[in-house]
């Protein structure tokens, strides 16, 4: 019976213990903190967006090739998914694609990983934060500060920086390091951005649509959705969707700008006419006042440079409506990795095997999840690719087939 040590028991390394033990595999699952699946409670505002139903590689997945993501995800696709979570007793909800458990809790997804890994009599330590792991006449010695496991494979699925106090914390990466791969800087992702402007406190809490782009002098990234004012800089999706792109750029040396269309709900033109047929005797905040929120207007016309309260110029007045519409913002920084979702990213994916998951630099090691340069758009799809790639590690680990 293969010998399976699988290095972090969050959503990839749950997956990774599962699929090696339904392979006949002997599995031990090592975490380093006293409970399994901080991270995952977490996400989803704790509701848990298992995945998505709309799969598009190149739009929804950044850091390693379209290829190599393509492969991993055909193996536990999402469909997989969906039939795996069903088999061990998770009923799930569909809402415009994005998939739910039913319980709106993932904590209900925990419990059922546990279920199945009980059932398998999967080994799981808490409290043992390896330290060091190291190939040895074939074997892997696998050392946490009290003990040191033997094992004829090890899966590495220790997560990456983001969110530091659910077990992420970096550690992962040094133990890559340490048999020889090379990382991609991880940076900070799905994360809000920092702005250099002094008067972002007098709007802080607004929400609001938004069409944002992000500019740097070398490349230009765009995004649509609820935006939301922070007394640091910005919010929402739409803004965390661009922040790993912020990240790269400002960790470049390159000056980054977002530009935002705040009036995104129809033409500068049609504005104009529209407010222009309205605007006898009114001031400038009282033009804005059926399409900004109220606590938004002033801040903004004064950030744009603007007397709120001075009675409106037809010339003055389209200068503003185009000011509303490319609003911009210098961007100072991301926020770090304690308030990031994921990390951009991690151990370098051309040494590691495509299909297996397996390192190309040492034999028996198999790494899944954040620690890989892959990290996804919010939506699921950071979970799909925890699912995949600890599935893949899994049954690639173990021999590959199935048996329980």
């Amino acid at each position: 019976m293969k010998r399976i040590i699988v290095i972090g028991a969050g959503a990839s390394g749950m997956l990774a213990a599962i699929s090696a033990a339904r392979c006949g595999a002997s599995v031990t699952l090592l975490e380093g903190k006293e409970k399994p699946g901080k991270k995952l409670l977490i996400t989803g505002s704790g509701r848990c967006n298992l995945t998505n139903l709309v799969v598009d590689v190149k739009r929804t997945y950044h850091g390693a090739g379209e290829k190599f993501i393509t492969n991993i995800l055909n193996q536990f696709s999402v469909q997989d998914t969906l039939s795996f979570f069903e088999e061990i007793g998770l009923k799930v909800c569909d809402r415009e694609g994005y998939i739910y458990p039913v319980a709106g809790q993932a904590q209900s997804v925990l419990n059922v990983l546990l279920l199945e890994l009980r059932r398998l009599s999967v080994k799981i330590k808490y409290s043992e934060k390896v330290i060091s792991i190291e190939r040895d006449k074939g074997n892997w010695k696998v050392s946490t500060k009290g003990w040191t496991y033997e094992a004829d494979a090890v899966i590495l699925a220790a997560g990456s920086k983001a969110a530091p106090a659910t077990g992420s914390d970096g550690s992962g990466y040094l133990l890559a390091e340490s048999v020889g791969h090379r990382l991609v800087k991880p940076l900070p992702a799905l994360a809000a951005m920092t702005a250099k402007e002094n008067w972002l406190k007098k709007i802080a809490g607004v929400r609001m649509p938004a069409k944002i782009i992000l500019k740097t002098n070398e490349n230009e990234f765009a995004e649509s959705g609820e935006l939301q004012w922070t007394d640091y800089g910005i919010s929402g999706i739409a803004v965390f969707q661009l922040s790993g792109f912020a990240a790269r750029e400002l960790d470049s040396g390159r000056k980054v700008s977002v530009i935002l269309d705040l009036l995104p709900f129809d033409s500068e033109e049609n504005l104009y006419m529209w407010a222009v047929s309205r605007c006898k005797d009114l001031k400038y905040e009282d033009v804005f006042a059926g399409w900004l929120p109220a606590k938004s207007i002033t801040p903004l016309l004064r950030g744009a440079g603007y007397l709120p309260d001075e009675k409106v110029c037809e010339k003055v007045l389209q200068k503003i409506i185009y000011d509303l519409k490319h609003f911009t913002l210098d961007i100072a920084g991301v926020k770090g990795f304690e308030n990031a979702q994921v990390c951009s990213g991690g151990v370098d994916t051309s040494e590691i095997n495509e299909q297996t998951l397996e390192s190309r630099i040492v034999s028996g090691l198999f790494i899944a999840g954040e620690l890989l340069d892959v990290d996804g758009i919010c939506g699921g799809y950071n979970l799909q690719w925890a699912w995949s790639s600890g599935w893949t590690a899994g049954i690639h680990s173990s021999g590959g087939e199935r048996t329980v």
